[in-house]
């Protein structure tokens, strides 16, 4: 079977799976596993490499105007790899190729490949996606054997949170220019992480802030998670974000408690990295109870300086 992912999660489920082989073409953003950044291409994006996180969203509310995507289809590259099977998503609007873009090529194409929508709204949704495309693959067994090691991962983090005393009052943001509440299934994780998530709901969509209610919440954490972004690009939007009227009351700032993660490969990504999310989220939120398992980089605390509250 050929394989052709169009978002960066789904990339990341084939190759769990152990379809890596079968995988002969990805988008412009699937940059894990590694290997996959040689593979051809089958999209492009109209999001200049060079904007801000303000002009980001401006393009995105837009777009969300006319109910076009921000991503589009090398059709030509599509027909080139003659794929069998399709995994895309319907779940963003604008995080992948539109829908009905997909739907149309993969008609347009000989032998009519299968394609399968992901759309999960929850952890237990991105687990059932794992057997969804492992039943399509004809790996059922595979399926079957990498989420039953996810969930044991996943309960592992559960159990130790269970005697945990007190849980911290926690604000996941995944943007910060406007800043933007988690939804979807990071609330759940904070739940099983130990903490108490008090903006973002459960199974729903992220929302656009307003400054004060994150301020209003009183979080005791912070955690900053900003969709599609590395470490190192959300750090450069943290001056913006020092300069919000009340930064300095809020407790978890003057518990210099606010940690930065790498957004674009953990927490946004609705794939098996997010139980990586889960324990690099359990390590912040109690790290003493929760041991940061090898080889995952812990979130950065951000220190005096770069919360810019000055000397203690």
């Amino acid at each position: 079977m050929r394989i052709v992912s169009l978002l960066p999660s789904a990339t990341e489920i084939v190759c769990q799976l152990g379809l890596s082989d079968n995988l002969v073409g990805v988008t412009h953003e699937c940059d894990y596993p590694p290997f996959v950044a040689g593979l051809p291409k089958v999209t492009r994006t109209l999001i200049p490499h060079d904007a801000s996180s303000g002009e980001i969203d401006e393009l995105v509310r837009e777009r969300l105007k006319t109910q076009r995507a921000l991503y589009t289809l090398d059709l030509p590259m599509l027909e080139k790899l003659a794929p069998d099977l399709i995994v895309t998503q319907a779940l963003c609007d604008v995080c992948a190729v539109a829908e009905a873009e997909v739907t149309a090529a993969a008609c347009s194409l000989p032998g009519r490949p299968q394609v399968i929508n992901l759309e999960p709204m929850s952890l237990e949704d991105v687990l059932e996606t794992l057997h969804l495309v492992a039943g399509v693959a004809g790996v059922p067994g595979r399926g079957e054997t990498v989420v039953g090691e996810l969930r044991l991962r996943i309960a592992t983090v559960a159990k130790r949170s269970e005697h945990v005393r007190e849980q911290p009052r926690v604000v996941m943001l995944e943007w910060l220019d406007p800043p933007f509440s988690c939804g979807h299934w990071t609330p759940e994780l904070v739940t099983m992480a130990g903490g108490n998530e008090v903006i973002g709901q459960p199974g729903r969509p992220s929302r656009t802030l307003q400054w004060d209610e994150v301020v209003a919440a009183q979080p005791d954490v912070l955690f900053i998670a900003c969709c599609g972004f590395t470490l190192e690009r959300t750090l450069a939007d943290l001056p913006g974000l020092r300069s919000r009227p009340n930064w300095a009351n809020i407790p978890a700032v003057q518990a210099e408690r606010v940690y930065v993660t790498d957004g674009n490969a953990y927490f946004s990504r609705p794939g098996p990295r997010l139980v990586d999310s889960l324990e690099i989220l359990a390590h912040s939120l109690h790290p003493t109870r929760h041991t940061l398992p090898e080889g995952l980089p812990p979130a950065r605390r951000l220190t005096r300086e770069e919360l810019g509250i000055g000397e203690a």
